[in-house]
């Protein structure tokens, strides 16, 4: 059960699977209720996401839904014996509430989409330009608890560089070519990327200023997958508070739909690579 009878990120997730199946398979929340001799109203509250159920219960509801495949049938147990799961995320007491959904959805991800216009994405940062940039947003930020956001930002990076979950990531052409930062720590960031994009579960694309069009598309978002198969299960939007997290399906098939558009427009992982070198060689040659 969720801590305190709040939904959770993994719960409301359960809940909603659950939901689906159970109308898929024609039955009202009357019915499931007396599948596993409880009430609607718990029932209610599992699809909700308020409470989740014992792994019994769950294997039972699926068995009368006609859920057969082993692989969902383990998922949905898994995410109800996790949905309340104290992730490490949790030891900073300093980090906003949308901001840990945010990251409890990176660490159950398979696959993460990301789509920035101003910022290197977190899940790429060094730790020196994790710190410039947390300094430049001292409304988000204080001070005195930057260090604390860097290693934040250090632990999201563990499952990419460990190669648990495929990212690709597309950012606009001025992220590469207008520092925000110290030039020294930018052509740090440069290095990075060039080195983080050589790994075979991440993909780096550059949108060009040419297609700026594009880049008004949204702001910056990230989706995620939680299956084989890169289907968007849920999207976070930044925002200044740290993230908002949309779930409905109108909003998943919008934003599905708009990192297809902008990936259609940007450079090939190849030549954005070539960009990001062309410009890290030109900023070491202004500084020789």
């Amino acid at each position: 059960m969720p801590a305190g009878g709040k939904p959770t990120v993994r719960s409301r997730r359960f809940g909603r699977k659950m939901q689906r199946h159970r109308v898929g398979a024609g039955f009202d929340q009357a019915q499931a209720a007396q599948f596993i001799h409880g009430s609607r109203s718990k029932i209610s509250r599992m699809e909700d996401g308020i409470t989740t159920a014992r792994p019994a219960e769950v294997l039972l509801l699926l068995d009368r839904y006609g859920i057969t495949d082993e692989t969902e049938r383990d998922h949905l147990v898994w995410l109800a014996k996790n949905s309340g799961h104290r992730g490490w995320w949790l030891n900073f007491p300093e980090l906003s509430d949308g901001y840990r959904d945010h990251i409890s959805l990176e660490d159950d991800a398979t696959f993460i989409r990301g789509w920035q216009t101003v910022l290197v994405p977190g899940l790429l940062q060094t730790a020196g330009y994790a710190e410039q940039t947390s300094m430049l947003a001292p409304n988000r930020v204080p001070p005195d608890v930057v260090a604390q956001f860097v290693k934040v930002r250090e632990g999201r990076q563990a499952k990419i560089e460990e190669g648990g979950t495929s990212y690709a990531a597309i950012i606009w052409e001025p992220i590469v070519t207008l520092p925000l930062v110290p030039e020294d720590v930018h052509r740090e960031q440069l290095e990075h990327l060039l080195k983080v994009g050589k790994r075979s579960n991440v993909s780096i694309q550059v949108l060009p200023v040419s297609a700026g069009v594009k880049a008004g598309i949204s702001y910056p978002f990230s989706s995620f997958s939680f299956e084989s198969q890169p289907t968007v299960e849920a999207v976070a939007i930044d925002n200044l508070r740290g993230a908002s997290i949309l779930e409905g399906v109108d909003d998943l098939t919008a934003y599905a739909s708009a990192f297809d558009q902008l990936r259609s427009e940007a450079l090939s992982p190849d030549a954005s690579a070539r960009l990001i070198r062309r410009v890290l060689r030109s900023s070491k040659e202004e500084a020789s």
